[in-house]
Formats: structure tokens, sequence, C-alpha cells
């Protein structure tokens, strides 16, 4: 797929999309949304890639859906618009839409550098981890807007943020910005827009350079797994793990590597399955 909406660059084993509508901030319409779904299982693919930086270009992350787009649309067209293959054998839950980044087998870290709203936020949500500005502004949006908490808002962020929070984001529809958003668990890092960049490629590189893509691979499927799991079955994948991890050339050489003091020759996740 050509790009037109978003920029991709793969270097150091860190794949970057960037959404490139910066005098839209960023807002999403179905030439972006496709667009990064297609990059997304792109790096997911790249033996070269081991971890994935999703930020936006200009003074926005994402304004949210592009409102300017949206005309005489039919809403149930919402439902069943940009269909895609559905895999049985992975959980529905994330394969909607928009929530697809769970599915991605490497860790989806997003840099929000400016306004992040509405759907936008969904996808921030949606990300392994967030790393924000501390000048960078959120909001929910959907209320002031005459609009329900769409695409699976509410549920991930009473997950992150807790019950009582989600509820005064979602009704209130307020704007905080990004150290307030690390006070309430909705972003990992507030860290100061000169320094954003530099520490969150950074952090996204150590991961790519140290740590094994199939632990990493597993862990991811065992925390995503978690709501709709009860502890006896969370345990037991996580001794199927154990085992698969405890008898594998990742192990011994993160044993060898660390005797060595040398960086780990890890398998990439392409040659686990």
């Amino acid at each position: 797929m050509t790009y037109e909406t978003i920029l991709y660059e793969a270097r150091n084993r860190v794949a970057t999309i960037t959404l490139n509508r910066p005098e839209a901030m960023n807002s999403l319409n179905d030439e972006i949304v496709a667009e990064l779904h297609d990059a997304m299982w792109r790096a997911d693919g790249d033996r070269e890639v081991r971890a994935i930086i999703l930020t936006g270009a200009g003074r926005a992350f994402c304004a949210g859906g592009d409102i300017n787009g949206f005309g005489d649309i039919d809403p149930k067209a919402l439902l069943t618009k940009l269909p895609r293959a559905f895999d049985i054998d992975a959980r529905p839950d994330y394969q909607t839409r928009h929530t697809y980044f769970a599915r991605i087998r490497k860790p989806v870290i997003g840099m929000i550098n400016g306004a992040c709203a509405g759907l936008g936020m969904v996808y921030a949500l949606m990300c392994d981890v967030r790393l924000a500005s501390k000048d960078a502004v959120f909001t929910t949006a959907f209320a002031r807007r005459g609009l329900s908490a769409e695409y699976g808002m509410a549920w991930m962020l009473a997950r992150v943020a807790g019950h009582a929070n989600a509820l005064d984001l979602l009704l209130s529809a307020r704007r905080f910005k990004g150290e307030e958003a690390k006070q309430l668990g909705v972003v990992n890092r507030a860290i100061p827009a000169a320094e954003l960049e530099a520490e969150t490629r950074a952090y996204a590189e150590e991961l790519a350079t140290w740590c094994a893509p199939g632990s990493m691979m597993r862990m991811k499927q065992l925390l995503w797994d978690v709501p709709y799991q009860n502890l006896h079955d969370h345990v037991r994948m996580a001794n199927q793990h154990m085992i698969e991890t405890n008898d594998s050339d990742d192990f011994r050489e993160g044993v060898a590597s660390w005797k060595e003091k040398r960086p780990p020759d890890f398998a990439g996740v392409e040659d686990l399955e």
C-alpha cells in the first residue's frame, strides 16, 4: 500500500508510524484509518522491527474523527464500513476496527506529542505503553459533541484510570494535560516536550535491543487477555508460557549473554510460529 496520510520509518529495529495530516490535527478519516491498519501489520511482520512507535505530525497526536467528513453518513454504516477478514483463531474483542493493537505481536508505544481527543484517545489507550508530552492536551470529547463513548473508549478508560476517573473524564469531557494524565494512569510517563522524542525512542530501542520478542509477545498476550479470564485460567496460560520459555533457545541465549556481558541475540516472533 502507498501511504498518503501517514509516514512509516524503520531503523534500529524500531518502526515509527506517524499520523500525517497536520493541517487537520491528524484527524481520522477512512483513508488514514486504512493506512494505519496496513502499517501496523507491516511492522508486525517485519523481521527487522521489534518495537513500534505511534505518533502524530505537527502539534497534535490525533484530534479524533474528522468531523468535516461526517456529512450525511448513515450512522449504521459506521459499524460495517472498512470490513476486514475475521481470524477465527484470535479473540474477537480485538478484531474491531479500532481495537486491534492488542493483536500486534510487538509492543506498541504511543508517543503522545500534542492534542489527543475522541477517537484519537481510543487509539492512544490501545497502545501498550503511552509516553506523553507534559504539554499534551487530552479530552474524551464525545459528551461535548452529543455523542456516546465510542469504539471501546469507556472499557479501556475504566481499565487504565479506574471507574470513577473514567466517569469524570467521559461525563465532563474536560481537558487535562500530560502531568494529570500520568497521575490518573492514562499515560505511563509525562515528559518535557523537548525531550519526548528522544526518551520515547530510547525506550523503544532498549526493548528492541535487550528484550526477547517472544517474551514480550507472551507477556502482552497475558495482560490483554486478563479481562476475559479468572485467576485459574490465567495461571494455566502463564504456566504454558513458562514451560515454553524455560526450554527455549531464547532462555539459553539470555543466560549466556548475561554471563558474557553482551547484548543478546534473540529470535524474532516470526521465528517462533
